[in-house]
């Protein structure tokens, strides 16, 4: 399982803005391109965004799902992109000081992918997820989510 950290200048609702958007997906997740929908309930347990992955023309249609929503603290997903797999994406949050602390934690659970020896996916998956947590960190940062 590949783990990152970020601390970031703002309270923990803010990055819980930013996840519960759906729409602003594409703006924080590396490979997610376009967004297609949202199902009106999200983030609540069982809801589903709707996004493409890759670059056109080579486009995946796709699906995200949230398996456990426990704002401003603990969001788990399951992200699918196929025909790589799927993986169970976690974010975790704690205040510190004037800000917080999110871990994003990310490992395959399904398909061709969850085959890729652990000493070689964890390594990619975290070089992505630093640059996840980055666009994270600017969005939650700048009040994105907030209406």
């Amino acid at each position: 399982m590949a783990e990152n950290y970020r601390t970031m200048n703002c309270p923990p609702e803010n990055v819980f803005a930013v996840l519960a958007d759906g729409w602003l997906y594409p703006s924080w997740v590396v490979g997610a391109s376009r967004m297609r929908d949202v199902d009106a309930a999200w983030p609540t347990v069982g809801s589903a965004i709707h996004h493409s992955v890759g670059v056109w023309p080579a486009l995946i249609d796709d699906t995200t799902s949230v398996l456990e929503w426990d704002p401003p603290r603990h969001a788990l997903f399951k992200a699918r992109g196929w025909p790589i797999g799927e993986a169970h994406v976690a974010v975790d949050v704690k205040p510190r000081g004037n800000g917080c602390v999110v871990r994003i934690s990310e490992d395959a659970t399904a398909g061709p992918g969850r085959f890729v020896p652990v000493t070689l996916r964890s390594p990619a998956i975290k070089l992505r997820n630093a640059e996840t947590l980055h666009r994270l960190a600017l969005l939650a940062e700048g009040g994105a989510g907030f209406s």
